[in-house]
C-alpha cells in the first residue's frame, strides 16, 4: 500500500501548482491522474502575464521547447456584426499556449510523486486517514480533477445542481503556412464572437501554426448545431481553412458566481474546476485553477497536519477574498432578452466598452494584482 501526506486527484494546472507550492515543505505529496501526460485538454488555451509571474515561469526557457504565442490585441463582435479591433502597445497582454504542452510542463516540475493512468473507484475513511482505491492511504485529499472530479462528487453528494454547467466544444488543428496566409486573421490577435442571444461566445485563437476554434454556451441544448453554424460563419468570412476537421471535443465547467459547490470538508479540499472557479464573464479557468492550488497549499502548510474542517476553513475565506462572493444577484441578467441584445449590439461596437469592460475587466483582469503567497 502507498502512503502520502497529501493526495492530489488530478494533474492539471490546479493540482500541479498546489504540489509545486508544497515543494519546499516536509509533506509527501502524490498526484494521481486517470490520463497519461502529455494529454489532450479541451480549452482555448491562453494565459495572462500574471500567470507567468505567479508561477515564476522563465518565458524564454519555456519558449525553447513549447509554443507560446504573444498576444497584443483582440478582435471582438457579435456574430455577424462588424468587428472592433483593440490593440495594446508595449508588452504582450496575454499568451496562447497548448494545454497538452503547458499542463505537462507544470506537472513535470511539480516535485510530486506522480502516478498516471489511475482512476478513482473508491474513497472512504479509514480511522484518521483516507483510503483511496484500497491501496493509497493519505491524511488529506485534494480534488483537482475538473468538473467531473470524483472528490467533488464525494463532497457534494446529495447536493442539488451539482452539474449545472457551461458546455463548450473546441478543436485545435495545425495548419500550413499557406493555409494560414489565406485566413483573414492576425496571429497576435485572437477573435471573440458573442452569440446573438448572449448565452455564450465563440473564439479563434492562433498559436504559432495551430488554430484553436471553439464555442461555449450556458444553454446546453443543440450545442453541436451552434458550433456548426459558427464554423460555417468563419469559413464564409475566410477566418479558418475550408478543410477544418468536423469532429470537435467537448468540455464542461461551472462559473464561480453561479456554482453551488461545497469546496471543503474534513480533510478534503477542492481546487480549480473541481471547485467551480471559472471566471463568470469569460469562463476562463486556468488562472483560477492555479491560484486556488497555491492558496490551498498555503492553508495546508499552515494546518501543520491538522486537516479538520475547522482548521481548513481559512481556505474558503481566502477563495472568497480572491474571487469575490458567489451567487451575485446581477440585475442585468433579469432584463428582457430584446433589451440585452439591443444594448450588447450598441456597446460591443464601441472601442471604449470593448477595451475597458470586455477585455480589461472580464478577460484580462488587468487591475487585479498577481497572487502573492507568503
Amino acid at each position: 500500500m502507498d502512503h502520502c501526506d497529501v493526495l492530489v486527484v488530478g494533474g492539471g494546472p490546479a493540482g500541479s501548482s498546489l504540489a509545486w507550492s508544497l515543494r519546499n515543505s516536509d509533506l509527501d505529496t502524490m498526484i494521481i491522474d486517470r490520463s497519461q501526460f502529455p494529454r489532450t485538454k479541451v480549452c482555448a488555451g491562453w494565459i495572462t502575464p500574471s500567470v507567468i509571474d505567479t508561477l515564476e515561469i522563465d518565458i524564454n526557457d519555456y519558449a525553447n521547447k513549447h509554443i507560446i504565442q504573444p498576444v497584443y490585441g483582440f478582435r471582438i463582435s457579435l456574430m455577424g456584426s462588424e468587428q472592433v479591433e483593440i490593440r495594446y502597445p508595449g508588452e504582450p497582454v496575454s499568451y496562447g499556449i497548448r494545454r497538452c504542452e503547458f499542463d505537462h510542463y507544470l506537472l513535470e516540475r511539480s516535485n510530486a510523486n506522480i502516478n498516471q493512468g489511475i482512476s478513482i473507484n473508491d474513497i472512504h475513511r479509514d480511522g484518521q486517514k483516507w483510503l483511496v482505491n484500497n491501496d493509497i492511504q493519505t491524511s488529506l485529499i485534494v480534488g483537482a480533477g475538473g468538473h467531473f472530479c470524483p472528490v467533488a462528487r464525494y463532497i457534494n453528494s446529495g447536493r442539488k445542481n451539482l452539474h449545472e454547467k457551461i458546455v463548450a466544444q473546441e478543436i485545435e488543428v495545425e495548419c500550413t503556412d499557406e493555409e494560414l496566409s489565406e485566413c483573414n486573421i492576425d496571429r497576435t490577435m485572437p477573435e471573440l464572437y458573442f452569440c446573438e442571444d448572449l448565452k455564450g461566445y465563440g473564439w479563434i485563437f492562433p498559436k504559432g501554426n495551430f488554430l484553436n476554434i471553439g464555442l461555449g454556451r450556458e444553454d446546453t441544448k443543440q450545442l453541436s448545431d451552434h458550433v456548426q453554424k459558427f464554423c460555417d460563419f468563419l469559413k464564409r468570412n475566410k477566418k479558418i481553412p475550408e478543410r477544418l476537421p468536423i469532429k470537435f471535443n467537448g468540455h464542461a465547467y461551472q462559473l464561480y458566481q453561479h456554482t453551488p459547490r461545497q469546496i471543503m470538508d474534513n480533510a478534503l479540499l477542492l481546487v480549480g474546476d473541481a471547485a467551480g472557479l471559472a471566471y463568470t464573464q469569460s469562463g476562463e479557468g486556468i488562472c483560477p485553477a492555479i491560484e486556488s492550488g497555491m492558496i490551498a497549499a498555503r492553508v495546508i502548510e499552515e494546518a501543520k497536519g491538522d486537516y479538520s474542517e475547522q482548521q481548513l476553513e481559512n481556505y474558503q475565506s481566502l477563495i472568497k477574498q480572491r474571487f469575490g462572493k458567489r451567487h451575485v444577484n446581477n440585475r442585468y441578467l433579469k432584463m428582457p432578452i430584446w433589451f440585452k441584445k439591443y444594448m450588447a449590439n450598441k456597446l460591443l461596437k464601441t472601442e471604449w466598452f470593448a477595451r475597458h469592460i470586455v477585455l480589461d475587466k472580464w478577460f484580462l483582469h488587468a487591475k487585479i494584482q498577481p497572487l502573492i503567497i507568503y
